[in-house]
């Protein structure tokens, strides 16, 4: 795939200062207008969206359950657990996401992954720390979910690293990208109910010895790009508490809820 032309002054302006930097990104503005997110329509500033395009995206806002983020329909009252996390409790302490995961979200989240949108990754990144502001502010160290090495060479980055080390560079926050290796090549968790989802993630992530000295007594916050049922975290968490991580929480861009799927 074509990489995205206002990726271009990374590798090849790194060095330069200040006045070529504006330079190039007004001239790539010039060439390659930004345009909305959402729709394709042209915009003033980059990474943005238009009007349109916002009203149609669910942005997951309290009152949501304090440990699984999911929101109430009704405000039932600070501290009160959603059924799920009181009959089935996750490994992590608390999961947040930005939005829903259903249409434009979607469309986000697939352009970042699948089709190279590597300048998404900036303002979805933004979202995400509005969302949770508390579980960066706690964090010890971020770690984002990482891929096994044969779909990595295939996709040639990892979309919740790059939402990682974002995120990272923001909140000053220490980004530890290496903490968590995928030691198995699992199947696409797309389509697997949520019993398959987790059969498939057995025992797939393990922290490298390595790393266990800088993961031991650290509160971390895993990344990735979607919650669908909290499998990924799930196991990912568990790597991460073995070898004495002291608190794990989570945090997506996006979450699959039961009636937007």
């Amino acid at each position: 795939m074509q990489e995205n032309p206002r990726q271009l002054h990374k590798h090849f302006f790194a060095p330069a200062g200040k006045a070529a930097k504006l330079f190039l990104r007004a001239a790539i503005d010039a060439i390659y207008p930004p345009t909305c997110s959402g729709c394709g329509k042209q915009l003033a500033e980059p990474g943005a969206l238009c009007g349109a395009c916002w009203n149609n995206v669910r942005f997951i806002e309290k009152p949501y359950c304090p440990v699984l983020g999911t929101p109430f329909s009704t405000d039932i009252g600070e501290g009160m657990l959603s059924a799920q996390a009181i009959s089935n409790p996750p490994a992590y302490a608390r999961a947040r996401a930005a939005v829903a995961y259903h249409g434009l979200a979607l469309r986000f989240v697939h352009g970042l992954k699948f089709q190279d949108r590597q300048d998404n990754a900036t303002w979805m990144a933004d979202w995400m720390a509005r969302a949770a502001p508390d579980l960066i502010e706690e964090a010890d160290v971020i770690v984002p979910i990482p891929l096994h090495w044969r779909r990595l060479v295939l996709r040639r980055f990892n979309q919740s690293a790059l939402l990682a080390q974002k995120i990272a560079n923001g909140s000053q926050k220490p980004f530890s990208p290496t903490a968590l290796k995928r030691v198995k090549a699992t199947a696409s968790q797309r389509g697997l109910i949520a019993k398959d989802r987790i059969a498939n993630l057995k025992n797939s992530f393990a922290v490298p010895n390595d790393r266990v000295l800088a993961i031991y007594g650290q509160r971390v916050l895993l990344i990735d790009d979607v919650i669908t049922t909290g499998s990924t975290f799930e196991e990912a968490t568990k790597a991460l508490l073995k070898v004495g991580a002291a608190k794990v929480d989570v945090l997506a861009f996006a979450m699959v809820l039961k009636q937007e799927s």
